[in-house]
């Protein structure tokens, strides 16, 4: 099959639509892309949606990328003809383009997040705004043939007369995440990395770190920003110093961010990886890019209890309820004095992304999908 990637997604920020088509190709199908990354992260995204006189620079760079994907598409007439095309991770609009664009192919909407479920986590009250984005929602929904979603907890989501269009494909991890583990070491090493959003719920890892008594051989290092930040630092209390790893406090130690590969250093360089602990309802349908890529990286997996994760991790990880700030710290404890356990962890984690993570595994749904769409269109 040729397959086409299409949008103003970034494989850099988000690697989801990378996954998707680098595993399609693995799987032998033909794939191109017709991309024009829009450059916004989620949490600019996020961000105009709470102050909607923002929303201007959204919509010129939209159209912007858009008149560069036109040209693109223009280009390729009579040239080559796609059997589908895959919209990539936040095409809320794109799908709509590429529905003008591609009137009689097959589309595919990587939606994986809904637009009004990820602003309620964020804050964004009830009112105009979240039925608006319910609307977009039900838009892109209706734009494509087949839409990809991650949890089996998404799908009640969707509306009852769409749900069979979709499919459902695990987050997974790139290729480039996969290392084999190492033994641990003492100190213990623990990342965490995000953008402190609700559904993360780091104040629970704050509070956690608050519960460590000082002599505990653990050192933690912490990846990011965003609106959770400061109230995870203040919960963190007097071990939560220090911006930089060399400086402050030996055990945990702050980092505004970090690029790609160097994150995947840090990660890799650890022996636990921390999942998400959020109890509100996103939190509950959700498994995060941090736990695949975590597991990747040859890291024991630390994460709330909940049935999207237990799914996706089975044994390989060790679970605390969510929200639950005693438990998780006494995770940590028992983690740290116990190296063995850590080692047993690492490896469970490593088999199971390597068996379910790949994105050659990732993709094998949705070309199952594709391929059973495609024999239907052909047999009218």
């Amino acid at each position: 099959m040729q397959i086409t990637g299409f949008g103003t997604y970034d494989r850099s920020k988000h690697p989801r639509a990378g996954i998707l088509l680098d595993g399609l190709g693995q799987l032998g199908e033909e794939v191109r892309e017709l991309n024009a990354p829009l450059g916004f992260s989620t949490a600019e995204r996020v961000a105009m949606l709470g102050r909607p006189w923002l929303g201007y620079r959204f919509g010129l760079r939209l159209l912007r990328r858009w008149l560069t994907l036109t040209l693109m598409r223009i280009r390729l007439i009579g040239r080559y003809r796609p059997d589908a095309v895959l919209v990539g991770y936040l095409g809320h609009f794109d799908v709509c383009l590429a529905r003008l664009l591609f009137p009689r192919t097959l589309i595919v909407l990587d939606l994986m997040i809904f637009a009004a479920d990820t602003a309620t986590d964020r804050g964004v009250q009830v009112g105009p705004k979240l039925r608006l984005l319910a609307m977009l929602d039900q838009l892109a929904i209706r734009c494509a043939d087949i839409v990809v979603l991650d949890t089996d907890q998404h799908l009640e989501l969707m509306p009852p007369g769409q749900r069979g269009k979709a499919v459902v494909a695990s987050v997974g991890s790139p290729d480039e995440w996969f290392r084999p583990p190492t033994p641990a070491a003492v100190p213990l090493r623990v990342v965490f990395y995000g953008l402190f959003t609700p559904l993360q719920a780091a104040p629970v890892i704050g509070a956690a770190i608050s519960k460590l008594a000082p002599d505990t051989a653990i050192s933690i290092t912490m990846v990011g920003s965003g609106q959770d930040l400061a109230a995870t630092r203040a919960l963190a209390g007097p071990l939560g110093i220090g911006d930089d790893p060399h400086e402050g406090s030996t055990q945990v130690h702050w980092r505004t961010w970090a690029e790609p590969a160097e994150l995947r250093a840090i990660v890799a360089e650890s022996s636990v990886c921390l999942g998400i602990f959020g109890a509100g309802a996103k939190g509950l349908r959700v498994t995060p890019n941090k736990v695949y890529q975590g597991a990747a990286a040859g890291c024991a997996i630390i994460t709330s209890d909940t049935p999207p994760q237990r799914s996706a991790l089975g044994d390989a990880a060790r679970y605390v309820a969510p929200g639950d700030s005693a438990a998780l710290a006494e995770a940590l404890r028992s983690l740290a004095a116990d190296t063995d356990e850590v080692d047993r962890l690492q490896a469970a984690a490593y088999a199971r992304a390597q068996q379910h993570f790949r994105p050659r595994e990732v993709a094998r749904p949705l070309q199952q999908a594709i391929a059973e769409d495609l024999r239907r269109r052909a047999n009218g």
